[in-house]
C-alpha cells in the first residue's frame, strides 16, 4: 500500500495533491491522509509513503503546529526505513526535519534545465517545470545531493541509508495543470516555457515506486 501524505492547507490548491494522487494510485493499491487536518498516519501496513507539496512553509511552526506532525513522520519513516519520496514541501521538510536548512527565497517559475543523477530518475529529461519560493541551502544529515540547476544547489536530495528520495519539483506539474498554475501563481510567456513536449518528470512517480518495489 502506497500513502500519500498531504501538506497542503486546507486554503490552498488541492490540484496539487488530486494530480499526485492520481499518478501514485494509479494501478496501485493507496490513500491519501491529510497531515494538517488528521496529524501523524499509522503506519502499519504502509509499503511506501509520497509527502506532497503545499504552500506552508517549513519555517511556519508557530502557525501551523501540524509541520511539527510532519517532522516527526520523517523521523519514523527513516527509522523504519518506509521507502519515501517528499515532493517540494515534502522535498523541504524531509531535509529540514534531519537537520537541514529551509529559507524562502526568490519565486521561481518556469521550465529550467537541471542535471540529475539516481536510478530516481530514469528516462527523464533534463527540463523540469519549477514553482517554488522555499529553498533547501543545506540538506539534512545523511542526505546527499543527487539533482541540481544553475539557480538551486540541491535541488533533489535522497538520504546515504533510507530509502528516502526527494525533488523541490513537481513530478505531477504537466501540462494540464499549467493554466491553473499561471492562474494561481504566474507563469512566463515564454514560448520555451510553455512547451511541455520535452517535460518527463511525471516518470518520476512510477520510478519511485519500482525503486520501493511496489510496481
Amino acid at each position: 500500500m502506497i500513502l500519500v501524505c498531504d501538506t497542503m492547507p486546507t486554503d490552498g490548491p488541492q490540484y496539487f495533491t488530486d494530480a499526485l494522487a492520481t499518478l501514485a494510485l494509479e494501478g496501485r493499491e493507496g490513500a491519501v491522509h491529510s497531515i494538517p487536518q488528521e496529524g501523524i498516519p499509522d503506519l502499519p501496513g504502509v509499503d511506501a509513503v509520497i509527502i506532497t507539496g503545499s504552500t506552508a512553509g517549513v519555517y511556519e511552526t508557530a502557525d501551523r503546529p501540524w509541520i511539527d506532525d510532519g517532522r516527526a513522520l520523517v523521523h519514523e519513516l527513516v527509522e523504519r526505513e518506509i521507502p519515501t519520496y517528499g515532493v517540494c514541501f515534502g522535498h523541504q521538510l524531509v531535509n529540514d526535519a534531519l537537520g537541514g536548512t529551509v529559507e524562502a527565497g526568490d519565486q521561481k517559475r518556469g521550465i529550467v534545465d537541471v542535471e540529475l543523477d539516481d536510478p530516481l530518475f530514469d528516462d527523464i529529461s533534463n527540463q523540469i517545470p519549477m514553482v517554488h519560493g522555499d529553498y533547501v541551502l543545506e540538506p539534512g544529515d545523511e542526505m546527499e545531493t543527487i539533482g541540481a540547476a544553475s539557480y538551486y544547489d540541491h535541488l533533489a536530495t535522497r538520504h546515504t541509508d533510507a530509502p528516502v528520495w526527494t525533488t523541490q519539483y513537481h513530478p505531477e506539474f504537466t501540462i494540464e495543470l499549467l493554466d491553473r498554475i499561471a492562474d494561481d501563481f504566474g507563469w512566463p510567456e515564454d514560448e520555451a516555457d510553455r512547451d511541455f513536449g520535452n517535460v518527463t518528470a511525471d516518470k518520476t512517480v512510477s520510478n519511485f515506486a519500482r525503486l520501493a518495489g511496489i510496481d
